[in-house]
């Protein structure tokens, strides 16, 4: 088969400075795409800032003979959003692919957390993802063609100690993703996000010597990079992805109890067959919302 590539194609990638976007970026510019280098240049908090660290990923991706831009604007203001594709439009006339990849960590306990510390992370992760996406997607619909990609973690997806903000907003895109994936499709735009398991300065601390050469973010770019090609309509799917290793995770929901609808239940009668409302030998995925729906109602309706 043909190497996936992406000439003609523009790509933004938020955070990209450095560890995973970094990572991103100069995979994308190898396989032909013009890219936006976008980075703060700031710390793993998200305070201060510099030109340095774009221009450097700029400045690798040009040396190979690729074609990349850098941008310093922060994703946690609309302006910044607007300004970071607007950098892609100024440059290359317009944005195919953007990688929310942008973000920044605050660990503590949620007994000692400020609310700024969460707050913080809300706007990067979060609405970081949804001021550049809202920038971007007039023009993907335009075109009729999009690759979006968020960033999510296990943290989020499954929870962690010390994660609240972090676990809250990285769980937050998945419910952006799931919902604007259902406003792409008739635009072949898809939304996707990606849960990696990989060393960044993020994640430095927690990382052995030993397990630091099996994360390399590189293995994380060549899933990136499958659902960011032109041939991959898949959308809204969340795929883990670190140290070689590769899976789908899916939100499902049990086959369920159905009481009937002639009376309200009691909590006791809740309690008794909890076991049957909680049994996931039966469980599926709903592609959206209405499926989940409709199947509620074709069990609690009586057929006529």
């Amino acid at each position: 088969m043909n190497d996936i590539r992406f000439d003609g194609r523009v790509a933004v990638i938020t955070g990209a400075g450095n560890g995973l976007g970094r990572s991103h970026a100069r995979f994308l510019a190898s396989r032909g795409a013009k890219v936006v280098v976008n980075d703060l240049g700031g710390t793993v908090a998200g305070t201060g800032s510099s030109s340095a660290v774009a221009d450097a990923v700029v400045g690798e991706i040009r040396a190979a003979g690729g074609t990349a831009v850098a941008n310093y604007d922060s994703v946690a203001t609309e302006e910044g959003g607007r300004n970071i594709i607007k950098t892609a439009l100024d440059a290359f006339g317009t944005v195919d692919i953007l990688i929310n990849n942008a973000g920044n960590v605050r660990d503590k306990s949620f007994a000692k957390m400020a609310l700024a510390d969460f707050r913080a992370l809300v706007d990067v992760h979060l609405m970081g993802a949804v001021y550049c996406t809202h920038a971007a997607w007039p023009v993907m619909r335009s075109h009729n063609f999009g690759r979006i990609v968020m960033t999510t973690s296990a943290a989020g997806l499954y929870g962690n100690h010390g994660h609240t903000n972090y676990g809250a907003v990285k769980m937050a895109v998945i419910g952006f993703m799931n919902a604007l994936k259902e406003e792409g499709r008739t635009h072949n735009i898809t939304v996707n996000a990606i849960a990696p398991i990989a060393l960044t300065r993020m994640s430095q601390t927690a990382t052995t010597p030993k397990i630091a050469p099996l994360i390399k973010p590189e293995f994380v770019t060549a899933a990136v990079a499958w659902l960011c090609a032109a041939e991959n309509a898949e959308t809204g799917q969340i795929i883990q992805a670190g140290a070689g290793y590769y899976a789908k995770i899916e939100v499902r929901e049990a086959h369920g109890a159905v009481f009937g609808t002639e009376s309200i239940p009691t909590p006791e009668q809740i309690r008794d067959r909890y076991k049957e409302i909680s049994d996931m030998s039966q469980a599926a995925p709903y592609t959206n919302a209405s499926e989940s729906i409709r199947k509620v109602f074709r069990l609690v309706v009586p057929k006529r």
